[in-house]
């Protein structure tokens, strides 16, 4: 718990650090230029298709009826672009964390431990391209396991549950791998994974939760089309923040956590070797011959 809480605190400081706060600004910059363009070129195709969607649905056609008949028809227009917000929220989350897995960490990793852990040994157990694959692949159980758990959302508790549960088993996955990726050995990865399994898990459910957050700013309804300019690039920066801290937080503990293995084996191993400095001297003592029988 000590080590818990400690690296979380230094996680928190570090957000404040010069250099972390203009890293901060690359994966809002990218996406955020990423999504104007796709916007540009493919966002009035998307809403036509989805309100086709709905003109081909018997179901959505009743709910039109309904609507007009409340004198809330000018709500139809709405609800497309709406619809469309709502299921690209999870893929920015995920874009978000693989940016801030692969381009952030790496420097997040190398500043924590050239200020804590100078003297501690880069192994390299995972390179660039392993911990891209690492991510990708954990990204995509991730989606799958949201789309596979969108049924049961209409189930008022599992959708304040499910979500969070996913994005923290996908945040330790992906964190924790990245920051024992330059330091740690294949080995010692595996290892410090499995012995912290649970705490990186809660760690990862702490993060789903904060990353919960900015899906608040869409909570407004309708009026979250009108202001989509400004809650975009919002909520983008919103999550990169937490993913950065999220980041820092999973490397000051897998680092220190790495330092204190690498401390006990060694002490390990220096008492082996006192324990076997001393067996010499007591084999020779019992092997010291004695007064011969015929001497006596």
């Amino acid at each position: 718990m000590k080590l818990l809480m400690s690296s979380f605190w230094r996680a928190a400081a570090y957000c404040l650090h010069p250099r972390v706060v203009w890293l901060s600004l690359v994966p809002v910059l990218l996406l955020m230029g990423t999504s104007a363009v796709l916007a540009h070129f493919f966002w009035q195709d998307a809403i036509s298709a989805v309100a086709a969607f709905f003109e081909s649905s018997v179901v959505i056609s009743t709910v039109w009826a309904w609507l007009d008949a409340v004198g809330l028809g000018g709500a139809k227009s709405m609800l497309a672009p709406l619809l469309l917000i709502v299921v690209l929220t999870p893929v920015m989350v995920v874009v978000t964390l693989l940016l801030v897995s692969l381009l952030m960490t790496p420097a997040l990793v190398n500043l924590v431990a050239l200020r804590r852990f100078p003297g501690l040994a880069r192994l390299q157990g995972a390179s660039f391209l392993a911990s891209a694959g690492w991510a990708l692949g954990s990204s995509l159980l991730a989606l799958g396991a949201m789309v596979v758990s969108i049924p049961m959302w209409i189930v008022p508790p599992l959708v304040l549950v499910l979500p969070p549960l996913i994005w923290g088993w996908l945040t330790g996955r992906v964190m924790a791998f990245d920051a024992l990726a330059a330091h740690a050995s294949a080995n010692e990865r595996r290892d410090l994974l499995q012995t912290h399994r649970k705490t990186l898990l809660a760690m990862g459910l702490v993060v789903g939760l904060l990353g919960a957050a900015p899906s608040l700013l869409w909570s407004v309804g309708l009026m979250a089309i009108a202001m989509a300019p400004l809650l975009v690039p919002l909520s983008i920066w919103i999550y990169t923040l937490i993913f950065v801290f999220s980041s820092l937080w999973f490397v000051h503990f897998c680092l220190e956590a790495l330092q204190a293995m690498r401390d006990a084996s060694a002490s390990d191993v220096r008492s082996g070797s006192a324990l076997d400095a001393q067996a010499p001297s007591t084999a020779q003592a019992q092997a010291t011959p004695g007064i011969p029988m015929g001497n006596l």
